[in-house]
């Protein structure tokens, strides 16, 4: 359990606050591009980290991120006339470019240099893989874009979306980290009867057979590997033919997650906060496909009951069919014989439990297991990023520079050998990630070289 001090420094975000200190320190999803798709087009309002501003794409097609509030008298500039490189407010006239400098005054005298005084707080934009991302942090400790592989994705293959959480960030991210609760919240009955397709040996096993270890065994052990940008760690199970399976999840400082797959996987699931309250769940592909092989054979869900949108494969804000409004309409008779969680929405089914803690959850009332070892892992990292902060300045871990490879980074899933380490699997090292690399025509170097 976490004291009540160290869980309102873990959740509380905005301006001044310890952990919102350490998030402005990184490159943040702002908004979709999709979402402001033309020059002089309509502004978009954005909370991001608990502060009120508005986006605008100018004349140029440049993205600028400034304060609402007009900082004459205070009306919202999302009202405002997005024309000729700037957002003009609509009270006075006072007109602000992408930089928040204020480029017209016209209701002051024209010999007037007042305008040259008069500033919006504005952030730098950057767009990479259908995201604006923005740095909210000090200018002198602005680093490099992470770049995660979307700078060089072909526009072909660019997909991003976002679909809002209504509860604290951290309560989605933990649910993120949490491979034990898929053999719950997300199991079905009907997965432990699937027939054995002759994939549960050492290998790569069939989406369909991973629903089956999922079911056979729902006490995994979890074993946390550090790494210099967060951990990777394995969930194991036993399967049904007393087997090995792994599944490697991916933990990048701060907000960013990469969940296993077969047999490989790079595609983001990002939780950027609104404020304290709300968050969006970004997910984006960061690089081409990491599966030519076809290891697995059909998507995951497609041999479940559940619905997701993540089986379509669309971008844009996914919209919520599934609420607590409407208590994720939940079905007591599927529940009592079809699905654990009697919901039929997947990512629905995380949303539910998530949402159900409350806005902020109090950590100090809670309880942990041996299941629980990543979350704390995540926990740590992130309390001890903001007490450095706050105490002498440290940076904090997984920023750009000095080398650092993030497209290196890959969570895994696979069917162990006899005495086969997990460790490797996903690295550069993982025969799966050449084979595919060399496919698209990216080589690596062999060891020794």
């Amino acid at each position: 359990m976490l004291s009540h001090t160290d869980n309102e420094t873990l959740c509380r975000v905005g301006p001044g606050t310890p952990m919102g200190d350490v998030l402005r320190r990184y490159w943040t999803p702002a908004l979709l591009s999709e979402e402001l798709p033309e020059p002089d087009g309509t502004p978009l309002r954005v909370t991001l980290l608990g502060e009120k501003l508005v986006a605008f794409r100018d004349t140029t097609g440049k993205v600028g991120l400034i304060q609402e509030n007009c900082p004459h008298r205070g009306a919202s500039l999302f009202f405002g006339r997005n024309e000729e490189c700037g957002l003009r407010c609509p009270y006075h006239g006072w007109k602000f470019d992408t930089e928040g400098n204020c480029v017209d005054m016209p209701s002051e005298p024209a010999e007037s240099s007042f305008k040259d005084r008069v500033k919006a707080k504005s952030y730098p934009v950057h767009e990479s893989g259908g995201i604006a991302w923005t740095y909210m942090g000090p200018a002198d400790t602005m680093t490099p874009f992470r770049d995660f592989g979307t700078e060089t994705l072909p526009a072909e293959k660019t997909l991003a979306s976002k679909l809002y959480a209504d509860c604290n960030w951290i309560q989605t991210m933990e649910g993120n980290l949490d491979t034990a609760h898929i053999s719950w919240l997300h199991g079905f009955f009907a997965a432990g009867e699937f027939e054995d397709d002759g994939t549960d040996k050492p290998g790569y096993p069939s989406n369909k057979a991973t629903w089956r270890f999922w079911t056979h065994d729902q006490a995994p052990r979890i074993e946390v590997e550090n790494t210099w940008y967060g951990y990777r760690y394995a969930g194991l199970r036993t399967t049904p033919n007393g087997h090995t399976n792994v599944r490697i999840t991916e933990y990048i400082a701060p907000y960013s997650t990469i969940i296993a797959a077969i047999p490989y996987n790079t595609r983001h699931l990002m939780v950027v906060p609104i404020d304290d309250h709300s968050c969006w769940r970004y997910n984006f592909d960061a690089q081409v496909d990491a599966n030519p092989q076809g290891h697995g054979g059909a998507p995951l869900h497609s041999v479940s009951p559940f619905e997701t949108p993540f089986t379509r494969r669309v971008g844009g804000i996914t919209p919520r069919e599934y609420t607590a409004d409407n208590g994720y309409k939940l079905d007591r008779d599927v529940q009592r014989t079809e699905t654990f969680s009697g919901v039929a929405d997947f990512v629905s089914q995380d949303l539910m439990v998530t949402e159900s803690m409350g806005p902020i959850y109090d950590r100090s009332t809670e309880q942990l297991g041996q299941l629980d070892k990543a979350v704390i892992r995540m926990r740590r990292i992130l309390l001890g990023a903001a007490k450095a902060l706050q105490t002498d300045g440290t940076a904090p871990p997984a920023l750009a520079g000095d080398g650092r490879d993030f497209t290196a980074i890959r969570a895994a899933d696979k069917v162990l050998e006899e005495g086969e380490d997990w460790r490797y699997l996903g690295t550069d090292d993982d025969p799966a990630v050449r084979e595919a690399l060399d496919s698209v025509g990216r080589h690596l170097p062999i060891a020794g070289d």
